[in-house]
């Protein structure tokens, strides 16, 4: 896809950051973020060791419209200098996407924009096209708090599944993590944190669907045995808190890197031109995990592309992004679609 470049304005409210872009660029990439404001509600949610539905959307509602205005004045530009506005429409929680693809149906309607409704998943998943102008197609590793899956994708309309958990997301299994070993919200920096000054062979802990009777060659995950054995560890002795972290960060890495090897060959397959492995979400910001993809991708003659971290955790550059690539493929959306909690990213 070629063109003029195109000025969006983003808009993100799906978890529990508040987020605002304007991105201007065009396909491949990369585009240029003329602004990314995000507002982290980690802080009301810390008490209660994840976040609450119903204090995200009323936080969303409340402060939206001010990052909105921040966003576009950082930007230096109007509602009626933009291209289009692009909103996520899902997955997430239901009640923080509906504020955010209100208030853009709401400003589309009064600048005569059009609107796009965005996937947050496919945000995620065209992130690296944004700041590094990654060609399709590409491996692509999603994992975050709510998300864990190898798609191939081909296109903006072509993205094929070749696993996903069929339990908890990484993001979440390391934030229970956290949890059971007593350390702060959001867990997973801080399990990161921990495991540089512990031993990862100090415990056994499993690695689901790769070893033992329920090795399976699929590129599903599964988390929810290896956080139930940290538990029972836990529970049943004295733990070195830096070990733990360690032997579980150890144990996530095998899973991922296990998974995206069986992912790589099926990639070859569908795309056989296809060599660059994307990986996108907040927990590509774990440099352990980066580290151990990178070894992979060297062995499998891949090459790695990984985000910044500030643009691997939610935030509305990557929706912008996702809508200047939408829109140059002639996509847009009526104001009475509706959100969705639930969005499948592969067709």
């Amino acid at each position: 896809m070629t063109g003029k470049p195109l000025t969006i304005l983003g808009i993100e409210t799906s978890c529990d950051e508040t987020a605002a872009s304007v991105v201007r660029g065009c396909a491949p990439g990369p585009g240029e973020i003329l602004s990314n404001i995000v507002f982290s509600q980690t802080e009301a949610h810390a008490p209660y060791g994840g976040v609450v539905p119903e204090i995200a959307s009323r936080a969303h509602l409340e402060i939206l419209d001010g990052v909105i205005e921040q966003a576009l004045a950082e930007a230096n530009i109007t509602l009626a200098a933009l291209d289009g506005i692009a909103a996520t429409a899902g997955p997430g929680l239901v009640g923080g996407v509906m504020v955010g693809l209100t208030t853009a149906k709401a400003l589309a309607l009064a600048s005569g924009k059009p609107l796009i409704a965005v996937n947050h998943l496919m945000g995620h998943a065209l992130t690296a096209r944004l700041t590094h102008g990654v060609d399709y197609p590409f491996l692509l590793l999603l994992v975050s708090g709510g998300h864990c899956q190898l798609l191939g994708v081909g296109g903006t309309d072509d993205f094929r599944l070749y696993g996903s958990t069929i339990d908890d997301a990484v993001g979440e299994a390391f934030d229970k993590t956290a949890k059971i070993l007593g350390l702060p919200y959001p867990g997973g920096p801080e399990v990161e944190q921990a495991a540089k000054a512990g031993n990862a062979k100090a415990y056994a802990l499993p690695r689901p669907l790769v070893t033992g009777h329920n090795a399976r060659k699929s590129a599903d995950f599964s988390f929810s045995g290896l956080k139930t054995a940290l538990r029972q560890l836990v529970e049943n002795e004295a733990v070195s808190i830096p070990d733990a972290s360690a032997s579980f960060q150890a144990a996530v890495i095998d899973i991922l890197t296990d998974r995206t090897a069986i992912a790589m060959q099926r990639f070859r397959t569908d795309f056989p031109d296809g060599n660059t492995l994307v990986v996108a979400g907040g927990v590509a910001a774990n440099q352990a995990i980066g580290a151990a993809l990178g070894r992979l991708c060297a062995a499998e003659g891949f090459v790695l592309r990984v985000p910044p971290p500030r643009l691997c955790t939610d935030n509305a550059a990557m929706i912008a992004w996702a809508g200047v690539e939408r829109m140059a493929s002639g996509a847009g959306d009526a104001l009475d679609i509706s959100p969705r909690a639930r969005w499948p990213l592969s067709n």
